[in-house]
């Protein structure tokens, strides 16, 4: 049995701010490119709404803004030797938003909710491998699994794992997602069409926090637009920066500009189960079609790195391909006549109304027509995407020809960078196999990833996956987006996470 005792580390969270006559000098605003899906974390399936429940709700784990693991309402723990089974202390005196105690029953309410299938909730495969909640005593939890996981507290560091009061969930039921109750910084005060609000929780656990009063998500789909109330300081905070919008940042003496590497793959999706997609040398034609670089200096301006594996470069288990998918028209339409379209073909492609998403969803149309692949862009808002992806029950009903997206591996592990999105246990809705992949050779890699806490074993296992998925082309690996985001320079306490997240917790205005 090892212990580990918890140190309280405080992460270094983030946020922004509004400074107009409607709102108070320490009311902060971000400005966001979409709208938010659902507060429910169990139940997000994109980074933006994470980021908002992370300012109401909270789990036994977090990373800090180096993506390391810290405690949050865990103290510490203890593991048994074939990691199958984990208990926990948790953290005393802490209450959710509507008075209701946080205690260990409080945990299992979420991790059960969580972890039932039946519930169908999105993130489910967080806590798939949980065979058992146990309540120890008010303070301790056990958790019991089905086989070993060595990752688990990284798992309970995402955001889908955070957990909501027993009583909003009693109350609302499916609906919690519009009421969210957590033991958070901020509570939740109202979310319409595309502003969300949250306000400064006065009995907030960790003393002297937060530093401002209120938190405002906006949903501002036009880049100028975000980038304008930027600079009239309707927002103190602006993520994702478009990229050709930081020369017009820089001349402005009042900004600053956040740009470091992130995990954020970007692709797109090909349904590899319908026609022409089911033809692996369709597929991979499709790749050896697209420049990669072009990609980089025409979506991002540049600021935007390569995807040489399915798992991005700064993500544990990395391994980088040996042939990579340079540009080859030739080769791309020998590999679409041998599978039986001389003269390309046509399809859909699907992707966020955003601006930078419908100009890479462009570019990608343009370097398919070089090889006779005509395709019809279409942009999407968020919650229509969401429902025309995620509310498919059966594979064969899916409507998905391309999807232009992308993923961070918000746990931080090489298993969250697989699993969900190309593992053939994992079509939507419950999980995010969008590509509707299927290959015995991952499938077993992935599995055997997961039930191992060995990491020479794991390492090995990603990498026969990687080496797989790569071959059969899935996706059309596109690359990885720089973090690029814009604040005020009175801003302090941000934090904009290498998984393309926020963190609001101790953001303050000067």
């Amino acid at each position: 049995m090892t212990r580990f005792a918890l140190p309280l580390v405080a992460g270094l969270l983030c946020c922004t701010a509004l400074t107009n006559a409607a709102f108070a000098a320490k009311d902060l605003v971000v400005g966001v490119p979409d709208n938010l899906t659902t507060l429910d974390p169990a139940d997000v399936n994109d980074t933006l709404s994470q980021s908002a429940t992370r300012t109401m709700l909270q789990g036994l784990f977090a990373f800090d803004k180096e993506m390391k693991l810290i405690p949050q309402l865990a103290e510490s723990f203890t593991v048994n030797d074939t990691a199958t089974e984990y208990t926990y202390k948790l953290r005393k005196g802490v209450t959710f938003h509507d008075g209701t105690p946080f205690n260990a029953q409080a945990v299992k309410v979420n991790f059960d909710r969580l972890s039932n299938p039946a519930n169908k909730l999105k993130r489910q495969s967080l806590l798939a491998m949980l065979a058992e909640t146990v309540v120890v005593d008010e303070n301790t939890i056990t958790l019991k699994l089905a086989q070993p996981f060595g990752a688990l507290n990284n798992n309970l560091a995402h955001p889908g794992a955070m957990i909501h009061s027993p009583k909003a969930l009693e109350t609302y039921g499916k609906e919690v997602g519009r009421h969210p109750v957590g033991t958070g910084p901020f509570k939740f005060v109202s979310w319409q069409a595309d502003t969300m609000v949250a306000t400064k929780n006065t009995n907030y656990w960790k003393p002297g926090l937060p530093k401002v009063d209120s938190v405002t998500f906006r949903s501002v789909p036009e880049n100028g637009s975000r980038i304008a109330m930027l600079q009239t300081n309707e927002a103190q905070f602006v993520y994702p920066l478009p990229s050709e919008m930081v020369p017009t940042v820089e001349k402005n003496p009042s900004l600053t500009i956040i740009n470091a590497p992130s995990i954020i793959a970007r692709y797109v999706a090909m349904n590899t189960m319908k026609k022409p997609f089911n033809d692996v040398r369709v597929r991979q034609a499709l790749n050896y079609a697209v420049d990669k670089n072009a990609w980089a200096k025409i979506v991002y301006r540049g600021f935007a790195g390569p995807l040489p594996s399915p798992l991005p470069p700064k993500l544990g288990f990395h391994v980088p391909q040996a042939e990579q998918y340079t540009v080859d028209l030739a080769k791309a339409k020998a590999l679409l006549a041998e599978a039986g379209y001389p003269n390309g073909f046509e399809a859909e492609m699907f992707g966020r109304n955003n601006t930078n998403f419908i100009r890479g969803m462009q570019f990608v149309q343009q370097q398919l027509s070089q090889i006779g692949v005509k395709i019809t862009v279409t942009p999407l808002e968020a919650g229509v995407e969401t429902a025309r992806v995620w509310g498919v029950e059966k594979p064969e009903d899916a409507t998905v020809q391309m999807q232009y997206g992308g993923w961070s591996a918000s746990t931080g592990d090489a298993d969250w960078g697989l699993r969900p999105l190309l593992w053939g246990k994992g079509f939507p809705p419950k999980f995010f196999n969008v590509a509707y992949y299927k290959n015995e050779t991952v499938d077993a890699a992935i599995e055997t990833g997961i039930a191992t806490a060995d990491t020479a074993k794991r390492a090995e296992a990603y990498r026969v996956a990687q080496e797989q998925i790569w071959k059969d082309a899935p996706w059309l690996f596109l690359g990885v987006e720089n973090l690029l985001a814009a604040q005020v320079k009175n801003l302090s306490g941000l934090n904009y996470v290498a998984d393309g997240g926020l963190q609001i917790e101790e953001a303050d205005i000067q």
